[in-house]
């Protein structure tokens, strides 16, 4: 066996590379609602954590704040995203999906359940129910592997029903 074949059946490998088809399959698929890869993971992320200022919802995407601004300013134009002036922090703006994004997202949550639906077809469900525990096992792991610093804040949240599914931004 040569050694390429090797690397690629390495753990690391094989959920990097599932979670990149995933993204792909899912991006295929919200196109033809009209989204692209950033509008739906902004959307996903504000879904589960309205409220993010502008710099904390680009420090989730892995992008510049300006970036994150662009992005914000076009979603804000669809009708989708509102920004709202901090109590705390009159320099802050929080942001909030829309009822109109809202709709979206469920769309969103829909598909998502389709194309995993899809993907693990092949599984039974004894094998999904397992390799979501094993999964979810190893994420916790990372978690607690993770430095913490203040700047960091609290640790994200392990208990919801999708905690499993390695993005944040995954609907």
């Amino acid at each position: 066996m040569s050694l390429l074949v090797d690397e690629r059946r390495t753990v690391g490998f094989l959920i990097a590379d599932v979670a990149r088809m995933m993204r792909s399959a899912f991006d295929r698929r919200v196109r033809r609602i009209g989204l692209t890869r950033a509008q739906w993971q902004v959307l996903a992320i504000l879904h589960r954590r309205p409220g993010l200022s502008q710099s904390e919802l680009a420090e989730m995407l892995e992008v510049e704040r300006a970036t994150a601004g662009r992005l914000i300013d076009r979603l804000e134009q669809k009708g989708w995203v509102r920004r709202r002036r901090d109590p705390a922090d009159r320099r802050t703006y929080r942001l909030h999906l829309t009822v109109e994004a809202e709709a979206v997202q469920a769309g969103m949550g829909r598909i998502a359940a389709e194309m995993i639906d899809d993907a693990m077809a092949t599984l039974h469900p004894g094998e999904r129910e397992a390799l979501t525990e094993m999964l979810e096992r190893v994420k916790t792991r990372l978690l607690a592997m993770r430095p913490r610093t203040p700047a960091s804040g609290p640790a994200p949240r392990t208990d919801r029903p999708d905690h499993a599914v390695a993005a944040e931004a995954w609907p």
